[in-house]
């Protein structure tokens, strides 16, 4: 099997960005995101893209780093939440956004990684969801039609994997990751950990390197996007 590691992030990305193009990012606020590889795409000047994740990560660090250099044309979500920049951007006209139900959103991603164009679900019958998109009933019930996604790239992050692609993922970390990395027509992943082929019990991959290209180790500053403490107790 070919190497398909990479010294750093920039050059695992060398020859695969282009301006107009559509990424997907892994992850789920700061969690499981793929920091090293949004920083290279940043470094990269590559503008008018099209990203694929479930937020935007925060102001100045995540995707939101991409939303503060105005490389970000339109997103694909489900929560603008915590970045103030992306709600900026939206409400004033200057970034376009397709909202998704959370759920709709990670199957439109898992419908493009396994080949099957569409399908119908309840979620957003009879709200502004489903404007515009067929309606069919299925045992007396409306359901609206949902295509799927696919991407020119998808960036992922893993905590261990190997020169081979395969990737192990560790407990919310995985949200939306391995959907997105099938989805990608080409896939680059990020990984805590490079080990040997071969040590990743083959039971316990929960990605097989069929789907990653290119792989990966980088350095992580997991930023914990709120911080709450218990308050003190007074004795």
């Amino acid at each position: 099997m070919a190497n398909k590691s990479y010294k750093d992030a920039d050059s695992a990305l060398d020859g695969l960005l282009f301006d107009g193009m559509t990424i997907m990012a892994g992850g789920f606020g700061l969690c499981g995101i793929p920091e090293n590889l949004i920083e290279a795409v940043k470094k990269s000047g590559v503008k008018e893209l099209t990203v694929i994740s479930n937020n935007a990560g925060v102001d100045g660090f995540g995707l939101g780093v991409l939303l503060n250099t105005r490389q970000v044309k339109k997103m694909v979500s489900s929560y603008v939440g915590e970045n103030k920049e992306f709600e900026r951007q939206y409400l004033s006209g200057e970034l376009d956004l397709e909202f998704n139900p959370q759920g709709t959103l990670a199957e439109r991603c898992r419908a493009g990684g396994a080949g099957i164009p569409a399908f119908y679900t309840k979620t957003g019958v009879g709200t502004i969801v489903a404007e515009g998109k067929e309606t069919r009933e299925f045992g007396g019930e409306t359901y609206v039609m949902e295509t799927a996604l696919v991407a020119d790239l998808a960036i992922v992050k893993a905590w261990k994997g190997d020169a081979q692609g395969n990737l192990v993922f560790r407990k919310t970390a995985r949200n939306f990751n391995p959907e997105m990395a099938m989805a990608g027509k080409v896939c680059v992943a990020e990984v805590e950990e490079m080990v040997p082929v071969g040590e990743l019990d083959p039971d316990l991959i929960h990605l097989p390197g069929i789907f990653v290209h290119r792989i990966v180790e980088g350095k992580f500053e997991k930023r914990i996007e709120k911080v709450t403490t218990r308050a003190k107790e007074s004795v």
